[in-house]
């Protein structure tokens, strides 16, 4: 795989934010696969409104967001009510997330976030735009990268380094529970006990370390008396799921 985004195919623009998208579109096109099925995707040929990409074989849709130097803790997004509404319908994207070298042109990050982890709760809503703007009274959003668990972001590269398309497919593949029969409340739920156990950073933990997240799951859900027995719901969740196993005696460990 090719990390440089220099293609001809943007010397006809002299805008840097038209050349960039053309770089990042024409790279991911020929360089990256739908990390659902591994076939090939193509390019969307009009500017659809929801995603760049597309795989003919699994119909997952894809849309790229490009970022020069760091992805950071959250990327700038479109309009806020268009965001909110997408993700209630049939047509919300995946997301793929590009970060490149602005002196070498260089990909140094590129991830996907699929579409099942996109939740209300991590769509930062900004402030209008001036009245004295073009389009005064705009709201846009940001997605808040840093409320999405670890697997909820599977890197085909990762610090200029390229991952196994098996781990990539693997990654996927064990979350893709979350697609089906879970409404935003529950989802979220789940997402919140991933990222309690992202905190412990071990792979093997206890039910009691995921007590010492009980008051700020209860902030979160200040309406629920009884966060721990909600703990240990999720948790069951996600051993039927196969994403945990039970050891016993309150042991779990992330497979």
């Amino acid at each position: 795989m090719n990390l440089n985004l220099f293609s001809s195919k943007a010397d006809i623009y002299t805008s840097n934010s038209q050349k960039i998208r053309v770089l990042s579109e024409t790279w991911v096109n020929e360089f990256i696969y739908c990390p659902s099925c591994g076939s090939s995707i193509s390019e969307y040929e009009n500017n659809k409104p929801v995603a760049d990409f597309f795989c003919p074989t699994c119909h997952e849709d894809y849309e790229l967001k490009s970022k020069k130097d760091a992805i950071g803790k959250k990327i700038v997004d479109g309009a806020y009510a268009t965001m909110i509404e997408r993700l209630q319908s049939d047509s919300n994207p995946n997301f793929f997330f590009l970060n490149y070298n602005a002196k070498t042109y260089n990909v140094a990050n590129f991830m996907v976030i699929p579409k099942h982890f996109f939740i209300p709760e991590i769509i930062e809503k900004r402030k209008p735009l001036a009245l004295h703007a073009k389009r005064a009274g705009w709201v846009g959003c940001n997605i808040l990268l840093e409320t999405i668990p670890k697997s909820g972001k599977i890197f085909y590269i990762k610090d200029s380094k390229v991952q196994s398309k098996d781990k990539i497919l693997e990654e996927w593949n064990k979350t893709s529970f979350l697609q089906k029969s879970f409404n935003f409340q529950a989802k979220g739920w789940i997402l919140d006990i991933l990222q309690c156990i992202d905190k412990l950073e071990n792979k093997t933990f206890s039910l009691y370390e995921l007590y010492q997240f009980e008051n700020f799951l209860k902030r979160k859900y200040p309406d629920n008396n009884n966060i721990q027995a909600k703990i240990r719901q999720q948790l069951q969740i996600l051993r039927d799921k196969n994403y945990l196993e039970f050891i016993g005696r309150g042991i779990y460990k992330l497979k």
